[in-house]
C-alpha cells in the first residue's frame, strides 16, 4: 500500500502522523511511504532523516491526497485538506467528529473510508489511541492552568503550591478517567489542594487508593460538583463520552459562585467541551474571560509538545496502521473488533452510532459496511 502523511496546517500543530522509525516499519512490510516536505519538522525530524528510512518526500500535500491509498495524520482534516479526500482512501486520524458537523458533512460527501483514533477500542473498554495524548494533556492541563492564574494573564494571582505560611491553591478535577488521573498527579506534585470528582464508585476507590491523603475523592453530584467549582481557583474539566459530544457539566449560572479569576481549562473541548461557556481557542490566543472567570479551551493541547506527543501517540498508532496497509482496511476491521470500533464514515454513511445521533444521520453498522 501507499501511505502518506502531511505537514499539519492547524494552528500550532507540530505534531505529525508518522515518525522517520514508524516509517521505517511500514517500508520493511513493503509499503512505500510519502511524506510531505518538512512535515516533521515539528518534531525535529527533517527529510533526511525520513529518507535516511526508506521514505520519499513529496513536495506537497496535494500530491499525498491524490495518489496515497492511506493518509495518515494527527488531526482531523481541515476543509483544504477534506476537499482533496476521495472515495476509496483511507483517512486515520483524530477525528471528533460528535460537535463538528461540518467536518462530518464533508466526510460523508468524500466517500471517504475514515477511521478515528479516539474511538478504538482496547481490552475493557479502553481507548488505547486516545490514551496517551489524554496523558499529555491532563498533564498540560495543570501547567496551562497554573500559568492562567498568574495576575499577569487574567488569573488570581495564586501560586498552586503557596508557600511555607500560606495555603496552596484549590484544584477541582472533573473526571477521574486517564486525563484527570494525570491531572491530579502534576497537581498533587506541585502541593495544591486537590480535589477529584466522579460518579463512578469504582473509580473513586482506585482514586483514592492511589493518591491517599495527598488527594481527596467526591461523588460528583449536581450538589457536590457546585460546592466545589465555587470554592476552587483552578478546575479541569476532564470528562469523555467515547465518540459523542461532552455533557456541559459546568453552567453559566456556576460562574458567578466563583472566585474572580478563577480559571477553567476545558480539556474535553475535542468533544465540545464540558463548561456551558467553552468555546475552541489556539495556542496563538489560548484563553478568554466570562463573567470574570479565565477559560483556556486549546483544542489540542499535545501540539505544543509535539516531539513527546507524536513519538507517545505513534507507539499506539502504528500497530493499527500496519494492519490496514499488511491486510487492506476491511480485512484489518474483520480480524480486530477493536480497530473495527475506529471506523466512523465509510462511503457515504456514518459508521459509528454516537456521532450519527448527535448530528441527525442515519446509522449505518460496521457489522453491514463489512458483510
Amino acid at each position: 500500500m501507499r501511505v502518506g502523511t502531511v505537514r499539519e496546517i492547524k494552528n500550532h500543530e507540530y505534531r505529525v502522523g508518522l515518525t522517520p522509525e514508524s516509517a521505517c516499519e511500514l517500508v520493511a512490510h513493503g509499503h512505500e511511504v510519502w511524506v510531505e516536505t518538512g512535515a516533521g519538522l515539528g518534531i525535529g525530524a527533517s527529510d533526511r532523516d525520513y529518507e535516511a528510512q526508506g521514505a520519499t518526500i513529496k513536495p506537497d500535500a496535494s500530491t499525498i491526497f491524490a495518489e496515497c491509498e492511506m493518509v495518515v495524520k494527527v488531526k482531523e482534516p481541515q476543509p483544504a485538506e477534506r476537499a482533496q479526500l476521495r472515495e476509496g482512501q483511507v483517512l486515520y486520524t483524530y477525528l471528533h467528529l460528535a460537535p463538528d458537523p461540518e467536518q462530518t458533512a464533508d466526510l460523508v460527501k468524500s466517500g471517504v473510508t475514515a477511521i478515528a483514533y479516539e474511538t478504538v477500542t482496547g481490552p475493557g473498554g479502553t481507548l488505547p489511541l486516545l490514551k496517551p495524548m489524554s496523558q499529555v494533556a491532563g498533564r498540560m492541563s495543570i501547567q496551562a492552568g497554573a500559568t492562567a492564574l498568574e495576575k499577569a494573564h487574567g488569573g488570581r494571582g495564586v501560586l498552586l503550591g503557596g508557600v511555607p505560611g500560606v495555603m496552596p491553591g484549590k484544584v477541582v478535577v472533573i473526571g477521574g478517567g486517564v486525563v484527570g488521573f494525570n491531572a491530579a498527579q502534576m497537581a498533587v506534585g506541585l502541593g495544591a489542594d486537590v480535589t477529584i470528582l466522579d460518579r463512578s464508585p469504582d473509580a473513586l476507590e482506585r482514586l483514592g487508593i492511589h493518591f491517599e491523603s495527598r488527594a481527596k475523592t467526591r461523588f460528583s453530584s449536581k450538589a457536590n460538583l457546585a460546592d466545589s467549582v465555587a470554592d476552587a481557583d483552578l478546575v479541569i474539566g476532564a470528562v469523555l463520552i467515547p465518540g459523542a459530544a461532552a455533557p456541559k457539566l459546568v453552567s453559566r449560572a456556576m460562574l458567578s459562585t466563583m472566585k474572580p479569576g478563577a480559571v477553567l481549562v476545558d480539556v474535553a473541548i475535542d468533544q465540545g467541551g464540558c463548561f456551558e461557556t467553552s468555546h475552541a481557542t489556539t495556542h496563538d490566543n489560548p484563553t478568554f474571560v466570562v463573567d470574570g472567570i479565565v477559560h483556556y479551551c486549546v483544542a489540542n493541547m499535545p501540539g505544543a509538545v509535539a516531539r513527546t506527543s507524536t513519538y507517545a501517540l505513534n507507539n499506539v498508532t502504528l500497530p493499527h496502521a500496519l494492519a490496514i496497509a499488511d491486510k487492506g482496511w476491511s480485512q484489518a476491521l474483520r480480524d480486530d473488533p477493536h480497530l473495527a470500533e475506529g471506523l466512523n464514515v465509510h462511503a457515504g454513511k456514518v459508521t459509528y452510532e454516537a456521532v450519527a445521533a448527535d448530528l441527525g444521520y442515519d446509522y449505518a453498522p460496521v457489522s453491514e459496511v463489512l458483510a
